[in-house]
């Protein structure tokens, strides 16, 4: 089976075009987030391939960030939050 590992996300564009396409990029791969800031289940691969295609994307002045979280401690969700895990497939556009 392959091993995924929990990421979060986030960008800052200053440009509507790159902002819509590093939108569509991040969502392609996310299981959810907001706006600008995405939860990703990813491969070393998938990893890769989103980095390579935010690099080709931004420019100078824009920011992006990819964290992989510690899947050691105990993950709270409060309010309406759906604790995300790794479900059996994933569908990548």
């Amino acid at each position: 089976m392959v091993s995924r590992s929990l990421y979060i996300a986030a960008y800052d564009i200053s440009n509507s075009r790159r902002l819509r396409q590093a939108h569509r990029e991040l969502k392609a791969y996310a299981c959810g987030g907001q706006k600008s800031l995405f939860e990703c289940f990813l491969t070393a691969g998938e990893r890769r391939r989103l980095l390579a295609s935010m690099q080709a994307l931004i420019a100078p002045e824009d920011r992006f960030l990819i964290v992989r979280l510690d899947p050691r401690p105990e993950i709270i969700a409060l309010g309406r939050a759906i604790a995300p895990s790794d479900p059996p497939f994933f569908y990548v556009e």
